[in-house]
């Protein structure tokens, strides 16, 4: 059990807070989100990043925000539509959650992202960090954000060895973030510590003559930047193997809609068929994709073919698929159809 008066004993709490502060305000990355500290653009820009680099975020935040200016617009509109504008971006559990979270804010909370954390964080597909981040970003509340790029910099700033990649963990470090913060500038601390993860105090090479905080990090004074953040391997991912089936008809290809729970929820494809299920396909190969989910890894090997195996299947023409959400595996396969025609 971490002892946190032992950690910060002879730990100067205030010098760290104002060299990463007075660091942020002055090297901090001119994003999008950061123009304005409206909790409902915090809110999207916050979703939107987890799990996806901010340089593939600012073009979707930039369309998404054009579209739906303010939480009232997102609440109204259908959520085909929401889900659409999020193409592209995976995770799109992500995007549900948040447009049922926002609809009930727009009804129950006349609109007003609540700053009160027991209400905020009880909106659907809201967890710790998202609750840290809203509450202190847009309202300046000392509540701590833990992701990735905080615990890295908590782990060498104090020296702490606990295995980043267990739960459990990440409440050490909310532990280490409340006692640090400056409760007065809490919005720059969150957003300093994440900067600082993701400019400076990076996974491998981190560029330590660059760090406002090198003078007290742990880390640095005793040359194990390699070896901290401990994060033990996760176990492989599973490997799935498909067979795609493309078939044109007056003009039109036949889409599949996936089931409204589970991986890609709802989203249009060419028809799948699970490859151990030893069916004989009668087709053209057209190549095959390649596709990783955190857990999981596609392989789709795609056919043109002249029959389906099935009748459950939606034929759509130019005009309607293009108003269909699909995943980037189903826009892989249609390249691919794409880079056939070309060759005819």
């Amino acid at each position: 059990m971490l002892n946190l008066d032992k950690l910060f004993t002879n730990y100067n709490i205030h010098h760290f807070n104002e060299e990463l502060v007075t660091w942020f305000n002055r090297e901090k990355r001119d994003l999008p989100w950061r123009h304005e500290k409206n909790p409902y653009r915090v809110w999207v820009s916050e979703v939107m990043l987890q799990q996806t680099r901010v340089d593939t975020v600012i073009p979707y935040y930039n369309r998404f925000m054009e579209r739906f200016p303010t939480l009232e617009d997102l609440a109204a509109a259908d959520t085909d539509e929401v889900v659409k504008y999020w193409e592209g971006l995976g995770y799109y559990s992500r995007v549900r959650n948040l447009h049922e979270a926002v609809k009930e804010v727009a009804s129950v909370y006349e609109g007003i992202v609540p700053e009160e954390k027991e209400r905020f964080e009880k909106l659907k597909g809201v967890g710790p960090y998202t609750t840290g981040a809203v509450l202190s970003i847009a309202y300046n509340q000392p509540e701590p954000a833990v992701d990735g790029n905080v615990m890295r910099v908590m782990s060498r700033q104090f020296g702490i060895y606990d295995d980043i990649a267990l739960p459990k963990t990440r409440k050490i470090f909310e532990q280490v973030v409340r006692r640090l913060m400056d409760p007065t500038h809490a919005s720059d601390f969150n957003e300093g510590v994440m900067e600082l993860g993701a400019t400076v105090c990076t996974p491998k090479n981190p560029m330590c003559s660059l760090c406002p905080v090198q003078d007290t990090c742990y880390a640095y004074a005793h040359h194990v930047q390699d070896e901290l953040p401990v994060k033990t391997k996760k176990g492989a991912a599973r490997v799935e193997m498909y067979d795609a089936l493309c078939i044109e008809k007056d003009g039109k290809i036949a889409y599949e809609q996936r089931p409204d729970k589970g991986l890609l929820a709802g989203m249009w494809q060419y028809p799948l068929m699970d490859r151990g299920t030893g069916e004989q396909l009668n087709g053209t190969y057209l190549g095959q994709v390649k596709h990783v989910f955190s857990h999981i890894v596609w392989y789709i090997d795609l056919y043109r073919v002249d029959t389906l195996p099935t009748d459950d299947v939606v034929w759509l023409d130019a005009s309607e698929r293009e108003v269909k959400t699909v995943s980037v595996a189903q826009q892989k396969l249609e390249r691919l159809v794409g880079d056939e025609r070309e060759t005819i």
